[in-house]
């Protein structure tokens, strides 16, 4: 199992989810990817999108007054 990061500090909605939907498929199962964001859509869209595709979230942290790091470990 390996860890990525991926930051889209400054990126608006959708586009930090976009990013994550690239990112992942690069990955190999059980992999995690770490993303780092700003955008408060994107609270709700990257949880609910893992779920979806069958990944699982793994952590969910608040970075400051606007931003979040979420990580999604990669599903089979």
């Amino acid at each position: 199992m390996a860890t990525y990061t991926l930051e889209t500090n400054g990126a608006v909605c959708p586009f930090p989810l976009i990013d994550a939907k690239q990112a992942i498929a690069q990955l190999d199962a059980g992999d995690d990817l770490v993303i780092g964001f700003d955008c408060t859509q994107a609270t709700e869209s990257i949880p609910q999108w893992a779920a979806d595709a069958g990944h699982d979230v793994v952590a969910f942290d608040r970075t400051g007054d606007a931003g979040w790091t979420i990580t999604v470990r990669k599903g089979s």
